[in-house]
């Protein structure tokens, strides 16, 4: 709990919800313990309050934007894979309660796992009655990532591109295929090709599958004159 107030920088009232927004449902199963023991519960109800301050931070951050703008940005900078580089940069990861198996395996790195444990946190924040005092700490460490996808959206937006795009010459879409896979369990690399019209157009890595079909739409949109 220490190093949580550490972390977020506020203080933590009633530890149980903690407890519970840190523990992977791996450790409930290992020692038979009740099904709301662990974060998934929280993780639903975060989910909704890390959607809720992003939305009022974009409100204010872009006052003339339009609100399909705002939703473009907020579902990625909400997305899974955001979140998972925000909890391992501020040390979330480290505190994940997991079962000996899986902690050995390297659970606690998966991307899934830090970003729901992630948004348990923010939930169990809601519940310890500390929603204002989340916002600053949001706004610290999402600004980064809301100005990256504000000025590259195209990078991040390229898979509706590309298939905005093929879907206006023919009624083809594109075809993402995984050509190869390296690396730990932990900590897998993916290479991604794209094919278009029986065409390979071009390839892409990511440490998920969507990250390296999201690179993968980038380059062919950039070969097909999209960008």
């Amino acid at each position: 709990m220490l190093e949580l107030e550490k972390i977020f920088g506020i203080k933590i009232d009633n530890a149980d919800y903690f407890r519970r927004a840190l523990t992977h449902p791996s450790y409930t199963k290992e020692n038979d313990l009740p099904y709301d023991e662990n974060y998934e519960r929280l993780e639903f109800l975060g989910d909704a309050v890390l959607k809720l301050l992003t939305s009022e931070i974009l409100f204010s951050t872009f006052p003339n934007y339009p609100e399909g703008n705002l939703s473009k940005i907020r579902s990625i900078v909400v997305s899974d894979s955001t979140l998972s580089l925000i909890a391992h940069d501020i040390g979330l990861c480290d505190l994940i309660i997991a079962a000996q198996h899986e902690k050995k395996q390297g659970i606690t790195n998966i991307e899934s796992v830090c970003a729901c444990a992630f948004e348990a946190v923010l939930g169990a924040y809601y519940l310890d009655k500390k929603l204002k005092e989340l916002l600053p700490f949001l706004k610290k460490v999402l600004m980064p990532y809301i100005h990256e996808v504000d000025e590259n959206f195209e990078k991040f937006n390229a898979k509706a591109m590309l298939q905005e795009y093929t879907q206006s010459v023919s009624k083809e879409t594109p075809v993402y295929k995984i050509i190869n896979e390296s690396g730990p369990a932990h900590n897998r690399v993916f290479e991604v090709e794209v094919s278009y019209q029986n065409k390979q157009i071009s390839k892409g890595k990511g440490k998920t599958k969507k990250e390296a079909e999201q690179h993968a739409a980038y380059e062919a949109c950039k070969i097909l004159g999209v960008i």
